[in-house]
């Protein structure tokens, strides 16, 4: 047997069985037909063990639904931290405030030092030197 012919016979088989768990009508003779695979090797679906479904009225299903509002506000439930961890967490908190504010100010006192060094520099080059000669 060819592999082409085994691939088509395989994908016919899986084809019947997916339609007759579905509970579809077998549309898998059209495939076995196309492919020139002998009838004799395709497994037929069972078609009489399918159950009768019978679809329910829409309006039983949506009486049957029931719709549930969600409360406007979460209240979620407070954790209970050992003391011990909620001190060491307040101190560390409170050591990475004072490490911010003291990079803030080192920040400010770098500026303001470099600010006023530009400030002297620019007005020293503004004003006329006296060790230079004006030429007129």
């Amino acid at each position: 047997m060819n592999w082409k012919t085994e691939r088509d016979l395989l994908i016919a088989q899986t084809l019947a069985f997916v339609q007759s768990v579905t509970g579809k009508k077998p549309d898998a003779e059209l495939s076995v037909a196309e492919s020139n695979v002998p009838e004799s090797n395709v497994i037929e679906p069972n078609v009489e063990a399918e159950p009768d479904i019978q679809a329910a009225p829409i309006d039983a299903i949506e009486q049957s639904i029931e719709i549930v509002e969600p409360p406007n506000t979460i209240q979620m439930p407070r954790m209970s931290i050992p003391s011990d961890v909620r001190t060491e967490m307040q101190a560390r908190v409170a050591n990475f405030r004072a490490h911010q504010e003291r990079f803030h100010r080192e920040r400010e006192e770098y500026f303001s030092a470099t600010l006023a060094k530009a400030r002297a520099a620019t007005e020293n080059d503004s004003a006329p030197n006296p060790s230079q000669p004006v030429n007129r």
